[in-house]
């Protein structure tokens, strides 16, 4: 079983335009509301993998109809921490042209003590039928900035391997409780270190810094780059796919849950970054309102080229 962790669950709203003009009249061509936030779009590409799959995180109640059928619909288990309110929505607008995302997060509702207690003793219960446990996205108004660290310490010695995919002060504590892997992406691996990475071999050596911290995987998202993995003995590279993004909304998310598949597979390190790599591919090409079609991931996984570095 692999379970996410979605703290900060969102209504993910895309609306597509065609050349998107700051500070100018923008047309929507197309408007799409979906179930999300990071640990919702993990748990989602999990299962579409054809792995058992859960989601455990807090919920409100005027959202939760949207969030419970994307879940059952896409046969992933599910259990909340209930909270009063209203998830919040984040507005992604697609410039169709161009092929970018512009993104445009809410903060998220205020979660109260009981509620962050609850949530340490629910992820407790998971984590004890589960093989992984992968924490990822932000986290709403009144949860610590250490919270990550509190829940992988809270779970160690269950047997379950912890998956930190977070960005700021959450990565940084988080790191302190030495998760199995993290994964950043170009820009969090930049704040962390304090340098900017124009070459693969500077992301290399950045990414070796965390092994040295005790992770035992590094895997860094570049975006139009491709991405890189390591557990300190061996180095990969993947060269970004020559595919038809339609959006990249959730590919990093996606990466994650293929990574993951493969680790649950006992896979070599090649063969689980191939997955997440083909993982990520299906998700770009795919509209952000349906689960990933395995078989164009089957498909993506021997189009997926890696190095050595």
């Amino acid at each position: 079983m692999i379970t996410s962790v979605s703290l900060n669950p969102s209504i993910d709203r895309t609306l597509t335009v065609e050349g998107f003009t700051p500070g100018g009249l923008n047309r929507v061509i197309s408007k799409t509301d979906v179930a999300g936030g990071k640990g919702i779009n993990v748990a989602l590409t999990v299962s579409g993998l054809g792995l058992d799959s859960a989601c455990v995180g807090f919920m409100y109640k005027d959202s939760a109809p949207l969030f419970e059928k994307h879940l059952m619909l896409n046969s992933t288990a599910y259990d909340f921490v209930w909270c009063e309110g209203t998830a919040r929505t984040n507005i992604k607008v697609f410039d169709r042209a161009a092929g970018v995302v512009t993104e445009l997060n809410e903060s998220g509702v205020t979660i109260g003590e009981d509620a962050l207690h609850r949530m340490v003793d629910m992820v407790i219960s998971h984590a004890e039928n589960s093989d992984y446990l992968i924490l990822s996205g932000s986290v709403p108004p009144g949860c610590p900035q250490d919270y990550y660290r509190t829940l992988i310490n809270a779970v160690e010695g269950l047997g379950c391997r912890c998956v930190l995919d977070a960005d700021g002060e959450r990565l940084k504590y988080g790191l302190e409780a030495r998760p199995f892997m993290i994964k950043p992406n170009r820009y969090e691996l930049e704040m962390m270190t304090g340098s900017s990475m124009k070459s693969i071999s500077e992301v290399r050596a950045a990414a070796l810094r965390y092994i040295d911290m005790g992770v035992e995987v590094v895997a860094v998202s570049l975006g139009v780059d491709g991405a890189l993995i390591t557990n300190g003995d061996v180095t990969l590279y993947a060269p970004r796919m020559n595919i038809d993004v339609k959006s990249t909304v959730g590919a990093g998310d996606a990466m994650v849950a293929g990574l993951v598949a493969g680790f649950m597979g006992e896979n070599e390190l090649e063969e689980c970054f191939r997955m997440g790599v083909a993982s990520a591919g299906a998700r770009c090409i795919t509209e952000s309102n349906r689960a990933i079609d395995r078989t164009v991931y089957r498909a993506f996984l021997d189009m997926v080229k890696i190095e050595r570095v």
